[in-house]
């Protein structure tokens, strides 16, 4: 098994898979702001979806055709989220669909809709399928770039990465790409994202290998605890590579598509809004992933414990109460052990004998920064990525609709 490779400026082609983007003018002139990726007939297909109640128009019409036939085209529009809209929703994300199988030549169920953007507005349908049959003319296998600029909203830089890995002596391509920087606590993956592989993969062991990579990466990020309305991931395998992944070479296959799903979920963490640190939040020695995910959520969300990242204070007691307030059941606080990156700063109870506000300071002027919490009462670890509350972040939402 060859080492994996991420190519972040120069992202692989997948064959089998051609993009196009477009300005519809959604919610701002002349911004490239909707996306159309086409899939070769034969692609397997999954995805997994947000779990809020509140789930987006385009998120109930992708599940429904999703479950009735194998998809060939997805129709991504930023700017407008078509969520909490009614059936005025569910009317205009269908609208698109039988717009993109007018244009194309498909059924339509065969599309599935994905928008992200402002909540409560009606979605623009004539903006859109009026731009179908030019961005439809233009597909190419060559603009993944292009397509994960168009489907950003507050994000400052794209989020696009490639992997590679030798499976039974060929190669095997993988691309992503992901947005999203703020409502992000996913109980599912990320607010958008799209990775398609050239490997041939049924589509029921698909899912599995996307839940697992998804458990694992999109499922351990937080910027501010909010779960998106609009949540979607889709994995795209197109099988032209004429690898076939079976239980012989499933591990590989898992290898390379966590390392991808880690690097972009890493990335949306990164660029959360207003965001100047990452912070890596270990939770080791627990009885259960629960408990760990419980630790680690509680000050990954803590907007003390944020804060004060962003001001770069090494104000500890604030992981400590984070910590206390988890709630783990008959924790033994004598045993809990806290370290910023290598630094050990609370130990039996209280501030460590070891520790100096020196060390500490040293610490938090680092842009990685990895808060370490050993319960010491069993043998499950997690990691939760989260970034510092700025004051951009305040300014970021409150003027988001303006």
């Amino acid at each position: 098994m060859a080492e994996t490779l991420l190519v972040q400026e120069l992202p692989l082609i997948i064959d089998g898979i051609r993009l196009n983007t477009i300005a519809a003018n959604i919610r701002r002139p002349d911004r490239k702001d909707l996306v159309l990726i086409e899939m070769v007939e034969g692609t397997s297909v999954a995805a997994v979806f947000t779990q809020n109640a509140f789930c987006a128009a385009p998120v109930q019409i992708a599940k429904k055709h999703l479950n009735e036939t194998t998809p060939r085209y997805l129709l991504i529009n930023s700017g407008n989220a078509n969520a909490g809209t009614g059936p005025a929703g569910i009317e205009a994300a269908l609208a698109c669909c039988s717009g993109v199988a007018k244009a194309v030549g498909c059924d339509v169920n065969q599309v599935l809709p994905f928008s992200t953007g402002v909540i409560g507005e009606p979605l623009p349908v004539s903006k859109i399928t009026s731009c179908l049959d030019d961005l439809s003319a233009g597909l190419d296998e060559q603009r993944w770039r292009n397509a994960s600029e168009a489907i950003m909203t507050t994000d400052t830089v794209p989020k696009l990465f490639s992997a590679k890995i030798e499976i039974d002596g060929k190669t095997l391509n993988i691309t992503g790409m992901a947005k999203g920087s703020g409502m992000i606590r996913p109980d599912m993956a990320t607010m958008l994202s799209y990775i398609a592989t050239d490997a041939k993969i049924d589509s029921s062991l698909l899912q599995n290998c996307l839940q697992q990579a998804v458990d694992r990466s999109f499922n351990r990020i937080t910027v501010d605890g909010d779960t998106s309305t609009n949540d979607s991931l889709v994995l795209m395998a197109t099988g032209k590579s004429q690898i076939v992944i079976d239980e012989n070479n499933l591990e590989s296959f898992q290898m390379v598509l966590n390392e991808l799903s880690e690097t972009l979920a890493r990335a949306l963490v990164r660029d959360g809004e207003g965001a100047t640190k990452l912070i890596n939040v270990v939770v080791e020695q627990g009885q259960d992933e629960i408990e760990c995910a419980k630790v680690a959520y509680a000050i990954a969300h803590s907007p003390l414990v944020k804060t004060a990242f962003f001001a770069s204070d090494p104000n500890w007691g604030r992981i400590l109460a984070a910590v206390g307030y988890a709630g783990v059941e008959n924790l033994d606080i004598d045993k809990v052990e806290i370290y910023l990156d290598e630094v050990c700063i609370v130990q039996q109870g209280g501030i460590a004998a070891s520790y100096s506000e020196e060390q500490g300071q040293a610490v938090m002027k680092n842009s990685e920064i990895t808060i370490r919490v050993n319960l010491q009462r069993g043998q499950v670890n997690t990691t939760v990525w989260t970034c510092d509350f700025s004051y951009d972040y305040v300014k970021i939402n409150a003027e988001y609709r303006t």
